[in-house]
C-alpha cells in the first residue's frame, strides 16, 4: 500500500499537511462504510497509543486529522539524525504515520455499539412531520415507521458538541432543509435535512425539518465521555408516547 503525500483522486490513503502543526490522512473521497472503518481503526489506535508528540486526533467522514506539538516532534526527530537532515518536521511526522497506516489491516476497530433512542414524534416537538410526509407522498405514521426501521451508523461528531452525523436514512423520507432556519431548536429534537437525519444535542439555531424529540440527553459536559454517541455506534430510533416522554424526561433531570 503506497502512501501518497500529495492529493491524487486515484490513490488512497493520502497524507497532506494542515498548517505547520497538523496533518490529514485521507482514506477516500466518498462516504462509505469501508472508508469509515479505516478512519475508526486509525483514530482508535491513536487514542490508545498516541505518538509522544501528538496533541489530538479529529476523525471525519473520510479522514483523520492529527495535531502535533512541533517542539516535541523536533525533539523526537533529533533521535533520528540520519532522517532529520533530509526531512521537514511535517515529512518526519508523515513518515511515522505512514508506517502505522501500513499496519491498519492488523488493527481491529472496537465492536459496533447499538444505542437505542426513544422519540416522541409529531405534535409540538415534531412540527415538520406533516411537511416531511407531504413532500414524500406519505402519511405521518408512514414517515415514523420508515424512520424507526433503519439502523443508522454514526460516521462522525461535529457541528455542535455531541451532534452525530448519521448514515443510513431511507431516501423515501428525504426532505430539503427549511428555507428559513429557526433561531432556536431545543436539545433532543430529531430532524431531517436532505437524506440525513440527526438529533440536536444542545439548544441551537438550525434549518432541519423537525419530526420529533427524545427525552435522552446526548450531551452531558459533566460526564466522561460527555457525548452519548461515538463514531462507529449504531443508532436505532423507536417511537414513544407523550406520557412516556414526560416520564422519561423527569428521570433525566
Amino acid at each position: 500500500m503506497d502512501i501518497m503525500f500529495s492529493p491524487s483522486p486515484a490513490e488512497f490513503p493520502i497524507i497532506t499537511p494542515l498548517g505547520d502543526s497538523a496533518l490529514i490522512v485521507t482514506f477516500g473521497d466518498s462516504i462509505q462504510k469501508s472508508t469509515h472503518l479505516k478512519v475508526r481503526q486509525l483514530a482508535e489506535h491513536l487514542e490508545h497509543h498516541p505518538f509522544p508528540w501528538m496533541i489530538e486526533t479529529v476523525p471525519a467522514f473520510t479522514s483523520v486529522t492529527i495535531y502535533y506539538d512541533l517542539m516535541k516532534l523536533l525533539e523526537e526527530a533529533e533521535k533520528h539524525e540520519d532522517r532529520v537532515r533530509t526531512l521537514t518536521p511535517y515529512q518526519f511526522a508523515a513518515e511515522l504515520v505512514s508506517k502505522l497506516i501500513h499496519t491498519l489491516q492488523d488493527i481491529k476497530a472496537s465492536p459496533e455499539r447499538i444505542v437505542e433512542i426513544p422519540v416522541c414524534y409529531g405534535g409540538e416537538w415534531g412540527p415538520d412531520l406533516e411537511t416531511v410526509a407531504s413532500h414524500n407522498g406519505l402519511t405521518p405514521q408512514e414517515v415514523i415507521n420508515i424512520h424507526t426501521s433503519a439502523d443508522y451508523l454514526v460516521y462522525m461528531l461535529g457541528f455542535a458538541p455531541g451532534f452525530a452525523y448519521l448514515g443510513g436514512m431511507s431516501k423515501r423520507i428525504a426532505t430539503p432543509r427549511r428555507e428559513t432556519p429557526r433561531l432556536s431548536i431545543p436539545a433532543g429534537t430529531v430532524g431531517i435535512a436532505g437524506d440525513q437525519t440527526g438529533v440536536y444535542p444542545i439548544d441551537t439555531p438550525g434549518g432541519w425539518q423537525l419530526i420529533g424529540k427524545t427525552p435522552i440527553k446526548l450531551f452531558k459536559p459533566q460526564q466522561m465521555p460527555p457525548t452519548l454517541l461515538q463514531a462507529g455506534d449504531i443508532v436505532r430510533f423507536y417511537s414513544i408516547t407523550r406520557e412516556q416522554f414526560e416520564a422519561w424526561e423527569e428521570l433525566e433531570r
